[in-house]
């Protein structure tokens, strides 16, 4: 086996592994950011929102160390760019963050409840990974192509806070993050810290796995520089949109030798494994269908609304909301901001359709 071949089986073992530990995680912690925004938006409960928020500030640490290191190039990054998408990125993540509340969950979830045992989720993953195909290569695709994609804002410097030219900006907002979560006595507990901490690092050796364990400065077919095992090309961390599409992809036409086997993807495979093995562990796998067509009917709108959603924000909760927005990047915190907006008004029609129905 050449060695480019075996640094590739690394890149892909890493990624699987990050995976695993990240389905593990959200297992045990209910580590999770529409549940998140749900414990705000019901309860008033900001816990499970500062872990989300501990989890971007430790990406958000080590994406800049990496960076000033000189580890890995941030320009080289998936999130990395010249154009603000910001009507692509509100769209988006409107639509997403709408979806997610009825399709019982973000992609990352779906992929936790999968390994659970709940079958609702097996189907939200096959209805949001071919609604997202088709919005990178397909009929949707061309709408989003000829409407919010032609709408942005040219930026030469960057699409990045770090644009701004500040010193050490990403340690000054990470800082500033963590003083936010730590302030609050109730975060102080060993599952929050897990959830917090343990996502963020794996991030960051995701960050590090594929921007430097994987670059090969001088591919000896093409001569190029290369990341391996990416399907964009780029420095790559955890994403759950394109990865679930991809992963349809490559289980239909697995015997397509142009069909390979990408970082993503394994993550995706590991996320659910990790779960499995979480719930199996704690004696939690149980099976779990719909309770009638109209729970069929919302998760169904749900999937389609992340799958489309998710591409046209060019990422997710996990994507976007932590991957994106640990190296800076505007249109992640556009993004982000648009999914939070997106669960809350899903959140607000719920609760309201709820209390019409106890009054009926």
């Amino acid at each position: 086996m050449s060695e480019l071949a075996t640094l590739t089986k690394e890149v892909l073992g890493a990624f699987f592994l990050g995976g695993f530990l990240l389905g593990i995680i959200s297992h045990r912690t209910h580590f999770c950011t529409m549940g998140a925004i749900a414990d705000v938006v019901h309860m008033g409960d900001w816990t499970r929102a500062r872990q989300w928020v501990c989890a971007i500030a430790v990406a958000m640490l080590g994406f800049t160390a990496l960076s000033d290191a000189g580890l890995i190039d941030p320009s080289k990054s998936l999130y990395a760019g010249t154009r603000l998408m910001w009507l692509s990125t509100l769209v988006g993540g409107l639509m997403f963050g709408y979806g997610m509340v009825i399709a019982s969950g973000c992609g990352n979830k779906a992929l936790v409840r999968i390994g659970g045992g709940n079958l609702k989720s097996v189907v939200v993953f096959v209805v949001m990974g071919i609604s997202a195909f088709a919005t990178l290569k397909g009929i949707t695709a061309v709408l989003r192509d000829s409407t919010v994609d032609q709408v942005f804002i040219a930026m030469p410097a960057g699409a990045n806070l770090n644009a701004l030219g500040i010193p050490g900006l990403g340690y000054i907002v990470a800082v500033l993050l963590l003083v936010w979560v730590l302030r609050d006595k109730a975060f102080w507990s060993l599952n929050s810290a897990v959830a917090g901490v343990g996502v963020g690092a794996i991030v960051v050796a995701m960050w590090w796995v594929s921007g430097h364990l994987g670059f090969v400065p001088e591919h000896p077919e093409t001569l190029d520089a290369v990341y391996l095992a990416t399907s964009s090309g780029r420095i790559e961390a955890f994403n759950f949109v394109a990865p679930i599409a991809n992963s349809l992809d490559w289980l239909m036409f697995y015997s397509d030798a142009s069909k390979v086997l990408t970082a993503g993807v394994l993550a995706v495979v590991g996320v659910i494994c990790g779960a499995a093995t979480s719930a199996l562990q704690g004696k939690k796998f149980r099976l779990e269908g719909f309770a009638n067509p109209r729970d069929l009917g919302q998760h169904l709108l749900g999937s389609v609304l992340m799958g489309v959603g998710g591409v046209t924000a060019m990422g997710c909760t996990i994507g976007q909301g932590l991957s994106g927005i640990s190296t800076l990047s505007l249109n992640a915190m556009l993004a982000l901001a648009a999914i939070v907006v997106g669960a809350v008004v899903s959140l607000r029609l719920q609760a309201a359709r709820l209390e019409r129905s106890s009054c009926a």
